[in-house]
């Protein structure tokens, strides 16, 4: 249940990131070429660290793995890389996991339903 709670988060992640290239300069400074390799990447990343840990989610490994080398390989560009790890840190909470329906935004409409 954690697995598919995580898979989700990091699969919106990957959505709002891909998104924001279409908005230029507002949404990227530079123009990255995110893939879905990266998203392959990452979950695959994510079942493996799972799938080590027995109860406890490595948060400090996923998050280096998937902000620093996954995604961060594209990122030049300094501005950009705070984004990037400012939205991740949205989306790979230990909130998600923790509470039924996590919200990642203000509004409500967008959360994590219990899986």
């Amino acid at each position: 249940m954690i697995y598919k709670k995580l898979l989700f988060s990091l699969s919106c992640f990957h959505a709002i990131i891909q998104e924001r290239r279409k908005f230029g300069p507002l949404g990227w400074n530079i123009l990255y070429e995110f893939n879905d390799s990266d998203l392959n990447t990452a979950q695959i990343n994510l079942w493996n660290l799972l799938e080590d840990e027995a109860e406890d989610v490595p948060w400090s490994s996923l998050l280096f793995v998937t902000g620093e080398i996954i995604y961060w390989g594209w990122v030049t560009d300094n501005h950009d890389w705070k984004t990037l790890n400012m939205i991740l840190d949205i989306f790979l909470d230990p909130d998600v996991v923790e509470t039924d329906d996590y919200k990642y935004s203000d509004s409500g409409i967008y959360y994590a339903k219990d899986c």
